[in-house]
């Protein structure tokens, strides 16, 4: 069952129990792959659909950032929620050690010795993480590297 048909699974089961939080999570979530969809003119790859569930889930972080800090503690609550019911639908994220084991393997390929390199690395590490870690994180792995 590709990822698309388990959220239009999740969006009927949090219609029939109810569940608006979910629902409104969800269809967004529809909505944006929807749209990239039409962009690619093509049916988007799990790995694609998974990028755009990160997105998703990045900007409700950003979000909960901003609204911790304007005191907006029911807009908190209610990105919390949604944040949770999509990361619900994501592939289980990547253990530190694993992810810091494949980025000194990149290094050890791509003969990378400064942080000059580190283009390299990225495109080695990043089809191997599949959107099971963010690329942000993968680059403090190779900054902590270089810089111990």
């Amino acid at each position: 069952m590709s990822l698309k048909d388990q959220l239009e699974g999740g969006l009927k089961t949090a219609m029939k129990s109810g569940d608006r939080v979910a629902v409104a999570a969800i269809r967004l979530s529809l909505s944006e792959i929807k749209n990239a969809i039409i962009d690619k003119r093509r049916p988007l790859e799990d790995n694609e659909i998974v990028n755009i569930l990160r997105s998703g889930v990045k900007k409700r972080q950003e979000s909960i950032e901003m609204f911790s800090k304007g005191g907006r503690q029911e807009l908190v609550e209610k990105e919390t929620a949604e944040l949770k019911v999509i990361e619900g639908f994501l592939p289980a994220g990547m253990g530190a050690a694993e992810l810091e084991a494949l980025v000194a393997e990149a290094i050890a390929e791509t003969g990378a010795a400064s942080m000059k390199d580190i283009g390299k690395i990225m495109k080695a590490v990043l089809p191997k993480v599949a959107g099971r870690a963010d690329g942000a994180e993968i680059n403090k792995l190779i900054k902590a590297r270089f810089s111990a």
